[in-house]
């Protein structure tokens, strides 16, 4: 599996960005109150899976019981690309509303929230490779 890229991150913030920006007009008025607890939240979540990841380096990653287990590093894994991507488009759709409505609009909060999420999400992704074989 290939790292996620950050350059591809940072399009896909700008492409929601601009996106955004130019639906909103048509779209504002629809739209609820953003939330950027989730995103706050999963942005702990992926630092403490990453905290847990480095921290098995003691014991080591294996299929004994004092071990992580290498499939639940593996999911961490996808949770961390999962949140690496999501935090990039949900981040740069907020962005977008905050250019259109400013900052009184409240996504001030989510997108930062988006931006940690994608940072977390990635921090997490590269705690769980698996160091080269020579």
């Amino acid at each position: 599996m290939k790292r996620t890229p950050i350059l591809g991150l940072a399009a896909a913030f700008g492409f929601m960005f601009a996106a955004s920006y130019i639906v909103m007009p048509v779209l504002y008025s629809r739209l609820p109150e953003p939330v950027s607890f989730t995103m706050w939240a999963m942005t702990v979540v992926c630092a403490v899976l990453a905290w847990r990841v480095k921290r098995a380096g003691e014991h080591g990653i294996g299929l004994d019981n004092s071990q992580l287990n290498p499939i639940t590093v593996a999911n961490f894994m996808l949770v961390g690309r999962a949140s690496a991507w999501t935090g990039a488009l949900v981040g740069g759709a907020s962005g977008g509303i905050v250019m259109y409505a400013g900052l009184q609009s409240g996504a001030l909060s989510s997108v930062l929230g988006g931006v940690a999420m994608a940072i977390a999400g990635v921090v997490l992704e590269r705690a769980c490779e698996v160091p080269p074989v020579h």
